[in-house]
């Protein structure tokens, strides 16, 4: 508590509340939040007895914190207890112990461990049945539902969702119930006995030498040079082609379409090239990057693992490359891997920025991709059999060659920012090729550097330090992460700051103060303020034309990508943000309506 009320005085300072004010009232909720729980524990009990006595049916009603609202809830509770059916709620039995508690989830939030712990409380009281509340659009809920079912559903028991939205006709939810008492009446209890759960196929250093690692596609410069680095190391590393329109199918029949659009296209993507028979299943292992943050992200190697079960493909191990320990298998990134990895990432930030500058210029049609292919060829040639002098030195030079390419320099465009979710700004085909219709339309592509994501997940542990609960331990750790990329990027970054038509990028610390002029740095889930970030960044640099892409049901990315675009363009007159849902039912002819009403009001603008 004591963090917590340092950090109300600050927020609250401009309001002339005291410290000694916000130290009593935190006090004061401190004690009526343990009245509250106290209350609801008792409560719970109490029916948890009288069940036992009676032998009569509960309902153990779960949901969301704000599922307690009636206006949201639309009195589902008070239509249940018109049964006559007694109603607790998943607060109720938080504090009794189970037998199990196993998932095959990360567990990610305090509400989500309350929602599997009453699962299983559930599936060991036969008295007991459990409706889960889920909301219209809630991509988390894409994650808990379908854990709570396969809780309930290993044990025998019958599992009920009820899906809220703004609809308050209850006449649906009404003859789900109706059927579930009809089948509790017919269903005979079964006594509660443990069901351990399969262990999982785990990659094993044997799997390095006999197995192919599918990589999904996510930014193909990029991942093209990380795969050099990665057979380097003995890793069979395969990235499959980019996914078509039946990947992307795939995806959708074999994940929760509440799930995140890009989800569906990494899981679509290797699932095809699964089915495809490019690879054998019985010597293939998936590798994926785990983000470990507040974004469900972190939960896409148990949604693939769960995908692939469905799909036929159950013995592929899954394993991240970065993420939990229990997670990583014997997969091992070591430093030497890590530093190449780094590089391959800068070099690709690299050749994906000057070529994009200087393509749609360019005097003699083709120099530029000529060029852009002969670096690429260099690149990787130094990521396995150079050092750190050979790429400093060909940085530098690439930096040189592109910058020699001959122009029009009279020529002027619309410079065109693109930002947001980091899959669906990188993936051609998860953004509808949009780099390729800006260049078509007539625009210079602007695109953020690919390492600041990460640098942006690094800088999440010192802002957890300094606003919330994070160690000083993982500040440091972040620091030096961040100390170490750009130990690499100063090569790039000199390089660029002595050419003639390029920008040096910003430092993560640069883009986390102009992301707090609009919004609180604590915004970490999903993109949170390093979207915000980018965007002032870019407007900053002069490129105020900026396309801001978004999977669809993705809160977090639309409170810090659509939310703030109001407050951006109050402080940046010129400011000219379109936002673009990616989704795999996103009409392509809106989305390019949208671009090109974009377009035409940037060059407006610089017409004069």
């Amino acid at each position: 508590m004591k963090k917590l009320k340092k950090r109300l005085v600050e927020e609250f300072s401009a309001e002339n509340i005291s410290a000694r004010e916000i130290s009593s009232a935190v006090d004061k909720a401190e004690i009526e939040i343990k009245n509250y729980r106290r209350d609801v524990r008792e409560f719970g009990e109490a029916v948890l007895e009288r069940i036992k006595k009676t032998g009569e049916q509960a309902i153990l009603l779960v949901g969301r914190p704000y599922h307690i609202d009636p206006e949201i809830n639309h009195g589902i509770s008070e239509m249940i207890q018109s049964y006559n059916l007694p109603i607790i709620s998943e607060d109720a039995v938080d504090h009794l112990p189970t037998k199990a508690k196993d998932i095959s989830v990360v567990n990610q939030w305090s509400y989500h461990a309350r929602l599997y712990h009453a699962a299983h409380f559930a599936a060991e009281n036969s008295n007991l049945t459990l409706i889960q509340l889920s909301s219209f659009g809630c991509g988390l809920d894409a994650l808990t539902t379908d854990q709570v079912k396969e809780i309930l559903e290993r044990h025998g028991k019958i599992y009920t969702m009820i899906k809220l939205d703004e609809v308050s006709n209850l006449g649906a939810a009404r003859i789900r119930l109706r059927s579930l008492l009809a089948a509790l009446k017919k269903k005979i209890p079964v006594p509660y006995s443990p069901v351990e759960m399969k262990p999982r196929p785990r990659f094993t250093a044997d799997c390095k030498q006999t197995h192919t690692i599918l990589a999904p596609q996510m930014a193909p410069i990029h991942f093209e040079l990380i795969q050099a680095v990665l057979k380097k190391y003995g890793y069979r590393i395969m990235i499959p082609e980019l996914p078509d329109k039946a990947a992307i199918d795939l995806g959708l029949r074999y994940v929760n379409n509440d799930m995140c659009y890009p989800a569906i296209v990494v899981i679509g993507q290797l699932i095809s090239a699964l089915k495809s028979g490019d690879c054998d299943p019985n010597h293939t292992s998936i590798i994926l990057f785990q983000t470990c943050g507040a974004c469900r992200a972190t939960n896409y190697i148990s949604v693939l693992r769960r995908a692939l079960k469905f799909a036929g493909f159950e013995k592929v191990p899954v394993f991240a490359c970065y993420g939990l320990p229990d997670e990583t298998d014997d997969f091992e990134l070591s430093r030497d891997c890590l530093m190449d990895a780094i590089k391959a990432s800068v070099y690709g930030d690299l050749l994906m920025n000057v070529s994009n500058r200087m393509r749609p210029y360019e005097i003699h049609q083709g120099e530029t991709d000529k060029l852009f292919a002969e670096c690429m060829t260099l690149a990787k040639s130094d990521l396995v059999n150079g050092n750190y002098l050979t790429f400093r030195r060909n940085v530098k030079n690439i930096v040189a060659q592109f910058d020699e390419i001959e122009i029009d320099e009279h020529l002027e465009l619309p410079k065109v920012g693109i930002v947001g979710e980091i899959l669906v700004k990188y993936h051609p085909v998860a953004n509808n090729q949009l780099e390729k219709i800006l260049a078509q339309e007539g625009a210079e592509v602007v695109m953020p550097d690919f390492v600041d994501f990460f640098l942006y997940t690094a800088y999440d542990a010192i802002a957890k330090q300094k606003l919330l609960v994070g160690s000083h331990k993982d500040k440091i750790f972040a620091e030096i992460f961040i100390q170490l990329i750009e130990f690499f990027r100063r090569p790039m970054k000199n390089a660029l700051k002595d050419s003639k038509h390029f920008r040096s990028p910003y430092s993560i610390k640069e883009i986390a103060n102009l992301a707090s002029r609009h919004v609180s740095i604590g915004n970490m889930a999903g993109e949170g303020w390093f979207l915000t970030g980018e965007m002032v960044k870019l407007i900053e640099e002069g490129v105020e034309n900026i396309v801001c892409l978004q999977p669809f049901g993705c809160l977090p990315n639309h409170i810090t990508g659509k939310g703030v675009m109001h407050n951006l363009r109050e402080s940046y007159e010129r400011a000219n943000i379109v936002a673009i849902d990616c989704d795999a039912g996103s009409s392509e002819v809106n989305q390019l309506n949208r671009i090109k009403l974009m377009l035409a009001v940037a060059k407006k603008y610089l017409a004069g």
